[in-house]
């Protein structure tokens, strides 16, 4: 994927690094290199057209999915979605966060930006914000839609949903997709985290696509194999479970998006541990990706 950041070759240390724009007088405090990097990262997601391919296909997967199934209501279109939305985001996330750092050292940009008054957090938060915006809008989109079209397409509940007698309302398909939401954030972060320590397009290509396997099934394999062996006890089974992303946006899901309509299934993740996991990846990964950046010896 070859990124447009609106410059045919690097730019020099007065050139600015954004075409036509006075990048240098944008930065003079924390809070504008911040917007400015921000503001730089969504125009190319903007300008990069494979992005919006990337977007489409996981609208239209989306839609798919919820037209293929019965529209009982929100909570089971809450259960239709769920495992799909769990597998697709994390690989958006890797389209979108992959080629953040990597494009710009590839580039040489990223030698300029340092050129300016940008921190290396600045830098990474700046790039991590910019880019979620353009995830966010990707991710949510569809799922807005079919959550609004739910009254139109709506049929009979099933036997299970009525035997439960769970009340169905729209707020347990918006904590759905708020939750959606905080896992593609979560991901993207460790997108970036992959993007900055690679040291080249194939090795940051070889990587983001061992991370994704691992961030999607490997964590939870791990669960299995442990439960298996005994290493993992039912006491404590809720709380490795979510150790993983992917578990603990289960977790969430479960715990507040079902209308306790899988309370009785198998066992998921903590609540209040699934929090501790999402917010504990997302700071591993955006920390990895601003130590990574500035990291010397060149890619």
């Amino acid at each position: 994927m070859r990124e447009d950041h609106g410059a045919s070759e690097p730019a020099g240390p007065d050139d600015g690094i954004e075409s036509g724009s006075g990048y240098r007088d944008r930065v003079g405090g924390d809070a504008d290199a911040l917007r400015a990097v921000a503001q730089r990262e969504f125009d190319t997601l903007v300008r990069t057209r494979a992005y919006a391919a990337l977007a489409v296909a996981y609208g239209l997967v989306v839609v798919a999915l919820s037209l293929a199934g019965d529209v009982g209501g929100y909570v089971p279109l809450v259960l239709d979605l769920a495992t799909p939305v769990e597998v697709l985001v994390p690989l958006l996330a890797f389209g979108f966060g992959t080629w953040s750092v990597l494009a710009d050292a590839h580039s040489g940009e990223l030698e300029v930006i340092r050129t300016y008054p940008v921190s290396r957090w600045t830098y990474v938060l700046g790039t991590f914000l910019g880019r979620a915006v353009g995830l966010l809008v990707a991710v949510l989109s569809p799922l807005v839609l079919v959550g609004l079209a739910v009254p139109l397409v709506r049929e009979p509940a099933t036997s299970v949903f009525v035997s439960h007698a769970t009340v169905d309302s729209p707020t347990y398909f918006a904590r759905f997709v708020g939750l959606t939401g905080a896992y593609a954030l979560v991901t993207l972060a460790l997108a970036m985290a992959v993007s900055s320590l690679s040291r080249s397009r194939r090795i940051g290509v070889a990587a983001a696509a061992l991370v994704a396997l691992v961030v999607i099934v490997g964590l939870d394999a791990l669960v299995l194999l442990g439960v298996a062996r005994g290493l993992v006890g039912g006491e404590t089974l809720s709380i490795v479970l979510a150790a993983s992303p992917p578990g603990a946006f289960r977790g969430l899901v479960l715990a507040t998006a079902t209308g306790g309509l899988l309370s009785t299934g198998p066992p998921a993740a903590n609540a209040v541990a699934s929090v501790v996991g999402v917010v504990g990846w997302l700071v591993v990964g955006l920390t990895a990706a601003a130590l990574g950046a500035w990291s010397p010896g060149g890619r």
